[in-house]
């Protein structure tokens, strides 16, 4: 079965609706994650909870399961029980988004090891001063992309001694 998700795409009267309403809800998350000027990392967590949202918006509260185990690294919901990884990033670069947030150098080692693509991804890009948009990145897209590049490739490591909270794609 393949992922439901690129029904957000086609329909046309909620692409108008997240053109509109989008920017309006991520500023306003930014404002609640903000202290000193400053916004938190917690701004990722409230960016996912609005998407998981329109996901429920989309296709009903029964179709979108929520409740997902912290051992699940990741999966922010499932979709008709198929697993939905949520990224946002801000700015124009997509030099990579995190894959897990840690810090710890062994952790990282053992992550990029055991790692291989296991679900859709829905990247929301906010660029404030320009265009942003939301990307659909099937699965078999991200194998197809890892098993050629491979994993040396395809996940990029923090430096040492650096506190950059998590690993990343390179790409």
């Amino acid at each position: 079965m393949s992922s439901r998700l690129i029904e957000i795409f086609e329909d046309e009267k909620l692409v108008e609706k997240i053109k509109r309403r989008l920017p309006y809800l991520f500023q306003l998350a930014e404002l609640e994650s903000s202290r000193g000027g400053k916004t938190g990392m917690e701004v990722g967590s409230v960016r996912e909870k609005i998407i998981i949202a329109l996901l429920i918006y989309k296709f009903g509260e029964a179709n979108v399961e929520t409740e997902i185990p912290i051992t699940e690294p990741g999966v922010d919901a499932k979709l008709f029980g198929l697993p939905v990884s949520i990224k946002t990033i801000t700015g124009k670069s997509f030099a990579g988004v995190k894959l897990i947030w840690t810090v710890d150098a062994q952790k990282a080692k053992e992550f990029r090891d055991s790692y291989y693509p296991h679900c859709d991804i829905l990247l929301i890009q906010i660029n404030w001063n320009d265009v942003g948009g939301v990307y659909y990145i099937p699965l078999n897209v991200q194998k197809r992309l890892f098993d050629r590049i491979g994993k040396q490739n395809y996940i990029r490591l923090p430096k040492p001694g650096t506190n950059p909270r998590g690993v990343k794609n390179r790409r």
